[in-house]
């Protein structure tokens, strides 16, 4: 199991901006994915990002292009979600996760980390 922590979150007033990040450990060689995803209160949790974990190839939810930009330093098995022009309903626990394979389910998560954004 590849296990992941999560590190960046926190507070920001509205336009503003934070990056998170994810640091992975454990088989890290058997990731094809690794992704982003987030929670509100009340609400089911939803794909934010992904990235190809060999190769970099990247995927948006629509409701974040143009704003977050996901990255990640294989070096380092670091994982980043920069994200700018925070909006209020961007408020949610933010959670990595880690995909084995093409088909594959995201089969393990980290902790998560609050992002709050204040209007």
């Amino acid at each position: 199991q590849v296990q992941l922590v999560e590190s960046g979150g926190g507070l920001v007033q509205a336009g503003g901006s934070l990056r998170l990040s994810c640091a992975a450990s454990g088989p890290t060689a058997s990731v094809y994915n690794m992704g982003w995803f987030r929670q509100a209160p009340g609400q089911e949790r939803e794909f934010v990002a992904a990235i190809r974990w060999s190769g970099g190839m990247t995927y948006y939810a629509d409701s974040v292009k143009g704003r977050f930009t996901i990255s990640r330093d294989n070096a380092k098995n670091t994982m980043y979600l920069q994200m700018n022009s925070l909006k209020p309903e961007d408020t949610a626990v933010y959670y990595c996760a880690a995909q084995r394979g093409p088909y594959a389910r995201y089969s393990d998560w980290g902790q998560g980390t609050q992002v709050t954004v204040s209007s």
